[in-house]
């Protein structure tokens, strides 16, 4: 009998369909309908992957079989003849004939691979261009393979490594746990390379960190060598190779996903594959780490615009990736143009996802208001106030009509979208949290239509009565709330400070290239600070944010200097005799040892995150800049040093001038990103500075005898585990050579806190706790992850253990 078959659309597509009992994974019962639904689930995340590219389907017509990869399943690389021909293909010619591929880029396409039971989904690194021709890679791939002994904590080991030579070539890098038994790391190229010249950088890659890590890491196809090792594969790159796309299916025991992963999961010591309801359930709540791979979602936004034309904000580079932030910023503008309308606003992967709502946002339940998606704009873009001028897109008035945080409780593109607003207490939500819905709706003149709504259940009690319909915000500024602004702020209202990425003069130049202005900044040699000034007193909190306004109480003078209150971003460094910056000098100061009279502390400060309750963290950098010189006076103790607007070169001439460690280069559109690493602020160093963590001492000889003649250190691996890195044994003074044993005696313990330190480094040696953060110059790092030539510069109690990484 033949099986019955049954007919449903899919978007504007009718497929038909058969067997949807079938079961095609015999261990979890998973049937054809659950693999459709998990296609249909997660188009919107996987489309973006794949589109462009010819499609290489593993099928598994009886299913999965009893066995992993056992079953009867086959490749195929044509198009089937019984496809719908709706479906659109791309073809290849190889040296054995022509083959024509499908292109999956609407969700019916992935629903008619799921109804002939293609579960995995293979593609190359590349697209085809509009010529019908395959273009450039547009992204590298390594397939980190664990070798018998290992698993996949080690792969993830190795996968840190990896990230830290892409990252400092300025490439982010992208986790997928592949299903199967190890991870994929992709990072976005910009298309100028061919295969074969991908294939060689990382080839090159593979075989250098084999060579670093020759007990972890083998590079080599040869399968007897890979025992006790992570396979570090690189050949996946070519343009005839293919690899199982990013939230493909995989034909497993189970049905488990090639799963996008953030590097925070990579960590996690149970770190496992995930099954499609897992990944499903993902991304319904909006999390893709994978969004950003390759995508500049700001390229319509810059084709209808000119930035020669029109006072809006049009950076020219692509959106950073924020999808692991917290402070999600929203903002909804009163838009005068052709027709009034208001323009809602939400950040998302790194843009401002944007829907355009003519009668305004709802302000009581069981109204429902139109919304239009529109195109993503920039971050910058939410503080974006004034005329759009004639002839221009959108051309009119715009002003903000409230502006703030939300907080994400669902994000499932294309369908549904649930968010809390916290705004501005004079804004047009009153200060009240509200929680909107916005529900896509089946689209009319082929616009993306939504349904904005006020749901009925509101965030907690107490929070007083909903803004009455038709009530607008006045404009102003938005305030912080919950403090008298004249009030001396709480340690907790201090957000952690934006941090640079360690690059070189190539990252700058290539910016320029694409239309970027940057400005450098002397790099500091000192302790990070923020500062939060009230009317009545100011709290300082280093980086890890301990507190450390009484180490400086000078720095009260910015409640005199600081028109208003607000917070503050700056340096606390030591100036000697010449007035140059002294890391020694200073830590003898803060420790109220005996220093030079004319010795001097300064709090040099370059940038403001606040003013009077106004956030200005999403202000480009030069308007904060701008505002920071307008508002902060210099006093005896605080000084605003100048940013530098003319070549790096001359930049990097000033800080060598000056004995500084290096410049921090900065993007003039770059916004503030609280705790964040982004790539927009990049510190090029002059000097070579570690911060270390010490684990024990050996005993010192001759000159040294009786006393400590060396420490010994060690540096966290990028998954976060201590490994031994080396000895420290000059740059000391007798006195600091003393404080420093007395220090360390109270952390003593029997054993080393690292199981790597060399019998030779053991001689004489006794441990302490690892609990103790320093700093050191050195001239490099050998290939075993050790200091070389290293000095002594001080202790960094602003620094926690788990903020030590190598930099060098």
């Amino acid at each position: 009998m033949a099986p019955a078959r049954k007919k449903f659309q899919v978007g504007d597509r009718t497929l038909t369909v058969s067997n949807l009992d079938k079961v095609l994974y015999p261990e979890t019962g998973t049937t054809k309908a659950d693999v459709i639904r998990y296609y249909l689930s997660v188009a919107d995340v996987l489309i973006p992957q794949v589109t462009g590219r010819p499609v290489t389907r593993k099928r598994w017509v009886d299913g999965v079989g009893t066995a992993a990869e056992a079953g009867d399943a086959f490749f195929r690389k044509d198009l089937e003849d019984s496809a719908p021909d709706w479906i659109p293909t791309g073809t290849i010619k190889h040296k054995s004939g022509t083959n024509t591929y499908p292109l999956a880029e609407e969700p019916a396409v992935l629903a008619w691979f799921g109804q002939v039971a293609a579960l995995e989904l293979h593609t190359p690194q590349w697209r085809f261009g509009r010529n019908g021709q395959p273009r450039n890679p547009d992204r590298l791939v390594l397939d980190l393979d664990p070798g018998p002994g290992t698993d996949l904590t080690d792969c993830a080991t190795v996968a840190t490594w990896c990230r830290e030579i892409l990252e400092d070539m300025g490439m982010p890098t992208y986790p997928v746990t592949s299903g199967s038994k190890g991870i994929h790391l992709y990072a976005a190229l910009d298309g100028r390379h061919n295969s074969e010249q991908i294939s060689d950088v990382a080839h090159e890659l593979a075989r250098a960190l084999e060579a670093d890590h020759p007990d972890e890491v083998v590079s080599t196809m040869k399968k007897s060598d890979r025992t006790g090792k992570v396979f570090l594969d690189w050949s996946q790159n070519s343009a005839s190779k293919t690899t199982v796309s990013p939230y493909s299916l995989r034909g497993r025991l189970r049905p488990t996903v090639a799963a996008p992963r953030t590097w925070g999961e990579l960590g996690d010591p149970e770190l496992a594959q995930l099954e499609f309801d897992d990944v499903i359930a993902r991304v319904e709540e909006g999390l893709d780490p994978i969004a950003n791979l390759g995508a500049d979602r700001l390229e319509t936004y810059r084709s209808m615009r000119d930035a020669a034309k029109t006072s809006e904000p049009v950076p020219a580079h692509k959106p950073a990736d924020t999808s692991g932030t917290d402070d999600l910023s929203f903002v909804v503008q009163e838009h005068h143009a052709s027709s009034l309308h208001w323009d809602f606003r939400l950040e998302h992967a790194g843009v401002l996802v944007s829907w355009a709502v003519p009668k305004g946002v709802p302000l009581k339940h069981n109204v429902n208001r139109l919304a239009v998606q529109t195109e993503d704009h920039p971050l910058e873009y939410g503080s974006f106030e004034g005329t759009i001028a004639k002839g221009e897109y959108g051309a009119g008035e715009v002003s903000i009509w409230d502006a703030g945080t939300y907080e994400r409780e669902k994000w499932r593109d294309d369908k549904e979208i649930i968010a809390v607003l916290h705004g501005r207490k004079d804004g047009g939500l009153k200060g009240v949290p509200r929680r909107f819905a916005l529900i896509r709706t089946k689209g009319m003149n082929g616009k993306n239509t939504w349904l904005l709504q006020l749901m009925k259940d509101q965030p907690g009690d107490g929070n007083g009565p909903a803004p009455e319909a038709g009530e607008r915000g006045e404009k102003g500024s938005p305030s912080a709330g919950g403090q008298d602004p004249g009030d001396v702020p709480a340690l907790s209202d201090i957000p952690a400070p934006m941090l640079a990425r360690t690059g070189s003069e190539a990252d700058i130049r290539l910016g320029k290239g694409d239309g970027e202005t940057w400005v450098a900044e002397m790099k500091w040699d000192g302790y990070r600070m923020l500062a939060g000034v009230g009317t009545r007193g100011v709290v300082l909190a280093s980086r890890n944010g301990k507190d450390m306004s009484t180490q400086f109480p000078q720095a009260g003078e910015l409640a005199e200097l600081l028109e208003g209150t607000g917070i503050l971003d700056g340096e606390l460094v030591a100036l000697d005799a010449e007035g140059r910056p002294d890391f020694s000098l200073l830590q003898a100061m803060l420790s109220g040892d005996d220093v030079p009279d004319d010795a001097e502390l300064r709090y040099m400060v370059f940038d403001i995150l606040t003013h009077n309750g106004r956030s200005l963290i999403r202000e480009p950098y030069r308007e904060r800049r701008k505002i920071l010189t307008e508002v902060l006076d210099e006093g005896e103790y605080v000084t605003v040093p100048p940013a530098h607007e003319g070549s790096l070169e001359a930049a990097i001439r000033a800080s060598r001038a000056l004995g500084l460690e290096g410049v921090v280069a900065k993007r003039a559109d770059s916004v503030y990103l609280t705790g964040q690493r982004g790539s927009a602020w990049i510190k090029l160093k002059t000097q070579l500075h570690q911060e270390v963590i010490v684990i024990g001492a050996r005993d010192g000889k001759g000159a040294r005898a009786g006393g400590i003649g060396s420490l010994l250190v060690a540096v966290p691996d990028g998954d976060g585990e201590l490994r031994y890195a080396g000895r420290v044994g000059t740059g000391f003074t007798d006195r600091q050579l003393a404080e420093i044993e007395a220090k360390l005696r109270k952390l003593e313990r029997k054993t080393p806190p690292v199981d790597d330190v060399p019998t030779e480094d053991q001689a004489d040696a006794w441990w302490v706790r690892p609990t103790l953060v320093a700093e050191v110059t050195l001239a490099g790092r050998t290939r075993q992850g050790r200091v070389r030539q290293a000095a002594w510069r001080g202790w960094r109690d602003d620094k926690d253990p788990d903020e030590v990484r190598w930099e060098v």
